[in-house]
């Protein structure tokens, strides 16, 4: 895992207060924040822009997205969207939460970031996360736009020479083999050199264009397996834990803990999780108090039959690491690894 060392420390301190001093059962690892749900591509995996013209107009306040994150208490704030850097005071609600020292990931799919990156200051707690599925023609054909593959190339490279953090995302479906997967990630870890990487099995959201070609449960399994085997998993710098890749792979099985990566939008909490709708809450007290986790996860919800997704699985890997010396050594020392590379 290649988080870097303060940023390790200051989550491992967190979770050992939360589970262990204040023994709380449910608290978050990281704030889905989506401030706006306009963006300025159509990708076919994505269902955000199917809101109606007058929600996709709207724009959260800074106040009540800096407000939803301090409620919550979590460490890290992922900001997503919709394309974030449309909102036109995107870098002031990224400057107040930097301010209170979360860690703060930008997800972007890099078409105005070139333009944008004067509004931010580098700092070990902000990150742009680039959206990156594949190489040129590939990932052009999962935004349905060409010539964005390139731009975010561009992008990413003027951000580091800037002295920005970038990190990418990549999420892959049943028509990607073992071999695109390893060279989307061999060219963002040995060419781009970007400082982390994270990735994820697609998931079936219900408002997204293309219905056909996620990922199932077995399809998932197979396909990392022969994407990390030849030692490819300790060599690329992924942001993950080594249990959550695990998981990926079939070496091991854990329940979904979608409350731990809350989502908080334009229309409140969303219960459960940023993939489902079942409504949403104005507190985050009530997201967690009121909603009836053990009914969500795979074998329980036919929805989530083939979730492999990082927001619900990821933080049980955590957790499972955290409870487990032998997990927690292996961790800290593909860290201490990650941050050598």
């Amino acid at each position: 895992m290649a988080m870097p060392l303060r940023q390790s420390i200051r989550v491992g301190t967190y979770l050992f207060e939360q589970k262990v001093i204040r023994r709380r059962e449910k608290f978050p690892l990281i704030v889905e924040l989506e401030p706006l749900f306009a963006c300025n591509l159509k990708c076919e995996g994505c269902g955000k822009i199917q809101h109606p013209a007058g929600v996709l107009k709207q724009r959260m306040p800074v106040a009540q997205a800096v407000g939803a994150v301090l409620e919550s208490g979590a460490p890290m704030v992922s900001i997503a969207g919709g394309e974030p850097l449309m909102h036109p005071q995107i870098d002031e609600i990224v400057r107040q939460l930097v301010a209170k020292r979360k860690y703060v990931f930008l997800c972007t799919n890099a078409m105005l970031l070139r333009k944008k990156l004067e509004k931010f200051t580098p700092s070990p707690y902000f990150a742009f996360a680039v959206h990156i599925d594949g190489m040129r023609e590939r990932h052009d054909e999962s935004v349905a736009k060409e010539g964005v593959f390139d731009e975010a190339v561009a992008a990413i490279k003027e951000a580091k020479r800037r002295g920005f953090r970038v990190t990418t995302n990549s999420t892959f479906f049943n028509t990607d083999t073992p071999q695109t997967i390893i060279e989307v990630l061999n060219f963002l870890n040995d060419d781009l050199q970007v400082d982390e990487m994270m990735l994820s099995p697609a998931y079936a959201y219900e408002k997204a264009p293309d219905q056909e070609h996620f990922l199932g449960v077995e399809q998932t399994r197979e396909l990392f397996k022969k994407a990390f085997a030849g030692g490819n998993r300790r060599r690329w710098r992924l942001n993950h834990s080594p249990l959550f890749l695990d998981f990926l792979e079939g070496k091991a099985d854990f329940p979904c803990t979608a409350w731990a990566i809350p989502n908080y939008s334009l229309f409140g909490w969303q219960r459960p999780c940023y993939l489902m709708s079942d409504g949403y809450v104005p507190t985050y007290r009530e997201l967690i108090d009121e909603t009836d986790w053990d009914k969500y996860g795979r074998g329980k919800d036919p929805r989530c039959a083939n979730c492999m997704a990082h927001c619900g699985y990821e933080p049980t890997a955590v957790l499972a690491t955290m409870g487990s010396l032998k997990e927690s050594l292996r961790a800290a020392r593909e860290a201490v690894a990650g941050n050598r590379s």
